[in-house]
């Protein structure tokens, strides 16, 4: 454009907006306004993608109404499915920290919207009067409907990708159980020797352990469902047309292929941020049981000489500026910390959602940016953590028997034997001695060598068994 700025008009008066943009006024104030986080709502892609869909959905159910006519309602469709096919993400800038409850979001979907409309019917960007943000892209809508809306939507897309990186986490976890099945080593309770197990075992374990989160997710995820699209501002649905929440609702369903419906209460439904909380809080326990695993491979592989060196991670980067032949697990660390900032998001989002004031909440510009970002640091981090760390684990075989053989904590196995005092008696003896638990119980003719060795056989220690 031969210009290198275009002025628009609102309730503040004049500002000047790049003439290229296909944003406007509202958006321009919000680049002013918020320079907070530096994410932009452009940084997540299915967030933009989102709120096309929503915009769609509402153009068409507005047509059908007989509100919007068609020649408009074509060339916002056009503009709304160019949106959805990641066109013109550029021009989505604005921080996903604001005030405002998002209305700087709902704005710029609106004037990306219709000057894009404008350009397909071939009019300038900024003559509205052709084709509004407000009266056209926004009718029967309100920041406080349409902008939840698209929240619970970029969720439900994200959400996809954050499981398939979790099950294939869970498949590397399960994979590595069977190759270990017949490694035996020595468990550990409050990090003291317990009783023997395998590695397997232990991998399974952690398998099992986090494909129960994927029940637990998708249980939160079908809460975000319940939409309250044609509330408009505080639920009452004031400046809709009668029949615009149902048809709205059912056309975001059909396109998006998610079963979106309308809220039973969508004055109860337009404050409330319970959904935010609900997955939140299972992105949270995700955070906590994935940690523990990675606190787990970190002391397991610890060493390699003076610790447990039961396990050997992929070495991944030299891990001293002034210790020669370190080597750290820099991928557990990392997703450990990852763990914390989730942990620490859903604190930050229950906070937010108990802020929530009579008809509306406008703190959802937080909710938003926490789990937005817990879900891509998670869905990244498993990545992460699958293909540079649990792939590649290899086991000290040899070294895991040892330690089960010198443990005294295999003395458990004689309790049904010869009872608790007297294994008590033979596990203090071998530890004040440092004599090994088999050579004292031969030793004092306690048992006999051939009932001992079927006692103390770890393999016999794996799993209940019959002492009759």
């Amino acid at each position: 454009m031969a210009n290198k700025y275009r002025v628009e008009s609102d309730l503040l008066g004049e500002l000047q907006v790049p003439a290229d943009a296909y944003y406007g006024v509202q958006t321009q104030r919000a680049i002013n306004n918020y320079k907070i986080s530096g994410k932009r709502m452009c940084d997540y892609p299915d967030f933009v993608v989102a709120i096309a869909y929503v915009k769609l959905a509402a153009i068409q159910a507005n047509n059908k109404l007989g509100v919007i006519n068609a020649t408009i309602t074509k060339a916002v469709e056009q503009a709304c499915k160019e949106i959805i096919a990641g066109k013109m993400h550029q021009d989505f800038p604005t921080d996903m920290m604001q005030g405002g409850a998002g209305t700087s979001v709902n704005m710029n979907a609106n004037e990306v919207i219709a000057n894009r409309a404008l350009e397909i019917m071939k009019h300038k960007r900024g003559e509205y009067k052709y084709c509004s943000p407000n009266d056209h892209i926004n009718c029967a809508q309100s920041t406080n409907d349409a902008y939840p809306t698209a929240l619970h939507l970029t969720i439900v897309m994200m959400n996809k990708k954050l499981i398939e990186s979790l099950k294939a986490l869970i498949a590397s976890f399960k994979k590595k159980a069977k190759e270990f099945d017949k490694i035996i080593k020595m468990g550990r309770t409050q990090l003291q020797d317990a009783v023997p197990m395998t590695l397997g075992q232990e991998f399974k374990a952690f398998a099992n352990s986090l494909e129960e989160e994927i029940e637990n997710i998708e249980y939160a995820k079908k809460k975000l469902y319940a939409i309250n699209m044609g509330g408009t501002a505080i639920g009452t649905g004031i400046n809709a047309t009668p029949g615009f929440t149902e048809l709205c609702c059912k056309l975001i369903a059909k396109l998006t292929g998610e079963p979106f419906y309308a809220a039973k209460d969508l004055v109860a439904a337009t404050p409330d941020t319970a959904p935010y909380v609900g997955y939140s809080g299972a992105l949270k326990r995700l955070a906590v049981k994935l940690s523990k695993v990675c606190n787990d491979l970190r002391l397991m592989a610890s060493g390699p000489r003076c610790g447990l060196g039961e396990i050997n991670l992929p070495p991944k980067a030299p891990g001293s500026s002034i210790m020669p032949g370190k080597v750290n697990p820099v991928i557990p660390e990392v997703t450990n910390q990852v763990c914390f900032k989730v942990i620490g998001n859903d604190t930050a989002v229950a906070f937010a959602a108990e802020a929530g004031q009579l008809q509306l909440n406008v703190m959802e510009p937080v909710i938003i940016e926490c789990i937005t970002e817990s879900i891509t640091w998670m869905t990244n981090v498993m990545n992460t953590l699958r293909i540079e760390c649990v792939d590649g684990i290899t086991a000290n075989k040899e070294h895991c028997m040892e330690m089960v053989k010198n443990s005294i904590g295999i003395v458990t196995a004689l309790n049904p034997y010869i009872g608790y005092k007297a294994s008590t008696k033979i596990a203090k003896e071998a530890q004040q001695t440092g004599r090994s638990v088999y050579d004292i119980v031969i030793e004092q003719k306690i048992m006999t060598k051939a009932k001992l060795d079927e006692a103390l056989n770890p393999k016999n220690m794996l799993s209940a068994r019959d002492y009759k």
